[in-house]
């Protein structure tokens, strides 16, 4: 059906059988934004944020949100991560969170789904400890800009 992995020849859906593919390192890294009011920008940068500290806290979401993917995506296989890694980076003149998470695993699946869900709750975390003071955040240009292992080889993002 379309050349889509995740449809039988019937059209119902079903999870991909990865049980032939050899194992193999596989990295996958996506990046992201939060885009929020320059006050808002100087409250996390002060830890002023009532909640606490926005940047961590995003930090060690993003690092769960990788570990859950399979829970919160249909169809995605469950992964032995061997790494996780979320960065945050504030650009003060774009008032603009960046969000960029690798994810690492020798097996027989790639990692992309778990480095933009890392990306995805990591952003989210940062609207929710910050919506009470900025409810007109947003969340910007999720996207995997690196991939690597697999019979399909490499991609980078142009």
């Amino acid at each position: 059906m379309s050349g889509f992995t995740h449809f039988d020849a019937q059209g119902n859906a079903h999870m991909v059988d990865v049980g032939h593919k050899n194992e193999t390192d596989r990295v996958a890294t996506a990046k992201g934004s939060v885009l929020v009011a320059p006050e808002t920008m100087k409250l996390i940068l002060d830890k002023g944020v009532k909640k606490g500290d926005v940047l961590a806290v995003a930090q060690l979401a993003g690092i769960m949100g990788a570990k859950k993917a399979p829970d919160l995506i249909p169809l995605c296989h469950p992964l032995a991560l061997s790494s996780v890694k979320v960065e945050l980076e504030c650009d003060v003149a774009a008032s603009a969170i960046g969000i960029t998470a690798t994810c690492k695993v020798t097996g027989r699946t790639g990692v992309e789904m778990e480095a933009m869900t890392a990306v995805s709750v990591a952003a989210l975390t940062i609207y929710d400890m910050c919506k009470a003071v900025d409810r007109g955040m947003r969340l910007t240009d999720i996207h995997l800009t690196h991939k690597s292992g697999g019979k399909s080889g490499s991609y980078e993002a142009k």
